[in-house]
C-alpha cells in the first residue's frame, strides 16, 4: 500500500485519451475518505495521455479513494493509501489563529516575513538558482510571485515558456494549457517548500494589457484556468492564493467577477489554503467571509492597527514601497525608511512585506527577477524576526499606548517601537511586578540590557536617536 506523509502529496497517475482536447473534453476527480473526513480533488491533464489527481492528506491513517470521470476507462477506479506522520520540516499549511495571527497546521507559530519577487521563476536557470541561494540565506519565509508572465517596466523580454499553447506571434489557444510551464512552476514551489518558504501565488495581474491576452480572458476561460491551477497546485502545502495583484487596475473585470472567482477557489480548493487579493488604489472588502487575511498596498503602515480592528483578520501590507533607486516614489525608498516601515507595521499588529528595486547594469531587479539582494534592510529584518520569534506568540497591538507602536501581553511582556521619534526618555506605569528592560537599536542591531529591575512608575533614559525600541519583560522572580 502506498504511504504518504501528513500534508505531503499523494498522486494518482492514469492513462487516458489524448485525442481531441483532453483539457476540455475530460472531466476527472476523486473522492478521498477517511472516516468522517472526506474531500474531492479534481484531476488534470498533464500531456502525453497522462492524467493526474493530487491530494494532500491532513489526517493520519488509511485513506480510500474513488475516481469519477466521463471517460469510461478511468471511471470507478478505487484504491487506498496510508497517511503517516509528518516529515521533518513539514509543518503543514499556514492557517489563521486567533483572528490576527498565523500558525502552521501542526500548531506552531508562523510570522510572515515576506518579500516580493514577481517572476523570478521565469528567468534563466542560472538566475533562478541564484535566487534560491539568496533566499536560503535570507530571513524571508514568504515570497509573492506571479503565475502568469509579466509585461512591465524592466520586464520586456519574452518568457522562455508560456502557460498556454501557442505564441505571441500566432496567438494562444486558451483552451490548451502548457503542462511544461506548470510543471516548472511546481518545481519552484517545491524548492521554496524545502527552504521553509510560502509561495504567495498571484493568479491574475494587470501587467499584460493585451500583449498576451491573459488579463482579458472570458469568464469561462478564467474558471477553467483557476480549476486547472488548483488541481495542479492545491496539494502543495506552502501555497497561498492571491487572486490578483492591483486588481483594481484590471479594467476587463468588474467587482462581481472577483467575487465569483473567489467562489471558484473556495469550491475547488479542498485544502483551504489562505486567500486574499491585493489593491492599488481601491481596497477590496476584506471583511467578506471568503477572504482569510487582508493583503494591502499602502505607504502609511499605520493603517495596520486600524485594519486589524476593522476586519478582525490578519493584515499584511504586501506593498509599502521598495528599497531602491528607481525613478519613482514607490521604488526609491532608503533602507532606513524600509526598515522603519516594517518595524512600525509589525509593532502595530500587522505584517509588512519587504521589496527591493536597485537597478544594476544588467537591469536585474530583485522585485521582479530575483538574483541577489543588494540593500541594507535585509539584515535589519532578520534582526526583527529574531526578536519577534523570542516574544510570546499571543502578543497583540495595544491601542492604550498611542504615542508609540506597542505589542504587549499586559503585565508580562512589552515591545515598543519609536521609529522616527528621538525620545530622550520614556515613562512607564506597569502592573505589579519587577521588569527587566532592554534598549534596542534597530538599525545597528544591538540590544543593551539595563542594570537592575524596574517596577511601578519609572523612567527609562534613551539616547535621543532614531530607530530605537524597548523591550520590557517581567522577571522570573515576579512570576
Amino acid at each position: 500500500m502506498d504511504k504518504v506523509a501528513q500534508w505531503g502529496i499523494f498522486e494518482l497517475t492514469l492513462d487516458g485519451p489524448s485525442e481531441g482536447n483532453p483539457f476540455t473534453d475530460i472531466a476527472l476527480s476523486a473522492n478521498f475518505k477517511k472516516g468522517a473526513d472526506e474531500a474531492i480533488s479534481e484531476g488534470f491533464y498533464d500531456g502525453g495521455g497522462k492524467f493526474r489527481i493530487r491530494f494532500m492528506p491532513h489526517v493520519e491513517g488509511e485513506w480510500t479513494y474513488t475516481v469519477s470521470s466521463n471517460c469510461p476507462e478511468m471511471d470507478g477506479i478505487t484504491g487506498r493509501f496510508t497517511c503517516s506522520g509528518s516529515e521533518s520540516g513539514n509543518h503543514g499549511p499556514v492557517r489563521v489563529k486567533n483572528n490576527v495571527h498565523f500558525q502552521y497546521a501542526v500548531g506552531t507559530r508562523y510570522i510572515p516575513i515576506g518579500t516580493t519577487c514577481y517572476v523570478w521563476h521565469l528567468q534563466s536557470v542560472e538566475l533562478q538558482e541564484e535566487t534560491l541561494h539568496t533566499l536560503k540565506r535570507s530571513p524571508f519565509n514568504k515570497v509573492r510571485m506571479c503565475v502568469f508572465p509579466k509585461s512591465y517596466v524592466f520586464n520586456n523580454a519574452e518568457p522562455q515558456r508560456y502557460p498556454f499553447e501557442g505564441s505571441k506571434e500566432t496567438g494562444f489557444d486558451l483552451t490548451r494549457f502548457c503542462p511544461d510551464y506548470f510543471a516548472h512552476l511546481e518545481n519552484r514551489i517545491s524548492d521554496l517548500a524545502e527552504l521553509g518558504i510560502e509561495a504567495d501565488l498571484i493568479l491574475f495581474h494587470p501587467y499584460d494589457e493585451g500583449r498576451w491576452g491573459f488579463d482579458r480572458m472570458s469568464p469561462e476561460q478564467d474558471e477553467r484556468y483557476l480549476r486547472y491551477v488548483i488541481a495542479r497546485l492545491g496539494a502543495y502545502r506552502n501555497v497561498w492564493w492571491s487572486l490578483a495583484n492591483e486588481y483594481d487596475l484590471i479594467k476587463h473585470k468588474q467587482p462581481e467577477d472577483w467575487n465569483r472567482l473567489f467562489g471558484i477557489i473556495q469550491e475547488n480548493d479542498y485544502g483551504g489554503h489562505l486567500r486574499s487579493i491585493h489593491n492599488c488604489d481601491t481596497w477590496y472588502d476584506f471583511g467578506v467571509p471568503w477572504i482569510t487575511h487582508a493583503s494591502i498596498q499602502h505607504a502609511d503602515i499605520r493603517v495596520a492597527s486600524d485594519c486589524t480592528k476593522q476586519y478582525g483578520k490578519p493584515v499584511i501590507i504586501d506593498e509599502c514601497g521598495y528599497e531602491g533607486n528607481l525613478d519613482s516614489r514607490w521604488g526609491s525608498l532608503t533602507a532606513e525608511e524600509m526598515v522603519l516601515r516594517i518595524w512600525e507595521g509589525n509593532f502595530r499588529g500587522g505584517y509588512v512585506t519587504h521589496g527591493e528595486t536597485y537597478l544594476n547594469e544588467e537591469e536585474q531587479i530583485w522585485w521582479s527577477h530575483g538574483g541577489q539582494l543588494r540593500g541594507e534592510s535585509v539584515a535589519r529584518i532578520a534582526f526583527l524576526r529574531r526578536i519577534l520569534e523570542e516574544a510570546p506568540a499571543h502578543m497583540t497591538y495595544s491601542s492604550d499606548r498611542m504615542d508609540a507602536a506597542t505589542l504587549e501581553v499586559s503585565g508580562e511582556y512589552y515591545l515598543q517601537y519609536f521609529g522616527p521619534h528621538r525620545f530622550s526618555y520614556r515613562e512607564f506605569a506597569l502592573p505589579e511586578g519587577e521588569y527587566e528592560v532592554d534598549v534596542i537599536d534597530t538599525w545597528n542591531m544591538t540590544i543593551t540590557k539595563l542594570e537592575g529591575t524596574f517596577q511601578g512608575r519609572f523612567r527609562i533614559d534613551l539616547p535621543s536617536k532614531l530607530y530605537y525600541a524597548l523591550r520590557l519583560r517581567k522577571t522570573v522572580n515576579s512570576v
